[in-house]
């Protein structure tokens, strides 16, 4: 194993590990391409043999993969995150800090569909913090347009349908 794939997968844990939710591929690569450590392709590598080794998991939606850190890898980072460097570090700190609520707010809006075994699809909408679910909603539509709609709408839309859900049930 070459010594920068094994810094670019100590550094994926670290990132994993400073969030303490998921974060998309397109987060991860946004951070690594920005301050050009490394390639898109040098990442993917990095990610999958991470999966792989169990040191992350991945959860794959329609248009999106999220990663989160595993107890193996916090458990790697432990024993050899010695190996970042200060910079590095900071470098990660510093995108995680300035981006966090960003990040965080991301990854904790899904939207998806699946066929059903009567022909329509069902369009799933969840909103997350952390790993607590708070909201999930699941839709049955007639056709995949309206379901690529909905997915598109729910990621938009789904602050003010979550407060209004609170306030209509929470009234007296």
């Amino acid at each position: 194993m070459s010594e920068p794939l094994t810094l670019y997968k100590l550094m994926i844990l670290y990132m994993l590990k400073q969030v303490k939710f998921p974060l998309s591929g397109s987060q991860i690569s946004e951070f690594f391409l920005d301050k050009e450590y490394t390639t898109y392709f040098t990442l993917q590598q990095a990610l999958s043999e991470l999966i792989e080794a169990h040191l992350i998991k991945l959860e794959t939606t329609r248009n999106s993969s999220r990663y989160e850190i595993t107890s193996e890898g916090e458990e790697t980072l432990t024993f050899f995150g010695k190996k970042i460097s200060s910079a590095i570090i900071d470098d990660i700190n510093e995108y995680l800090k300035e981006n966090k609520v960003r990040l965080r707010d991301e990854v904790g809006v899904l939207s998806d569909y699946y066929k059903s075994t009567n022909q329509d699809y069902i369009v799933h909408c969840a909103i997350r913090e952390g790993k607590t679910q708070l909201l999930e909603i699941n839709l049955s539509v007639p056709d995949r347009e309206q379901a690529d709609h909905m997915c598109a709408r729910w990621n938009r839309e789904s602050q003010k349908i979550y407060s209004f859900l609170m306030q209509t049930l929470m009234k007296e």
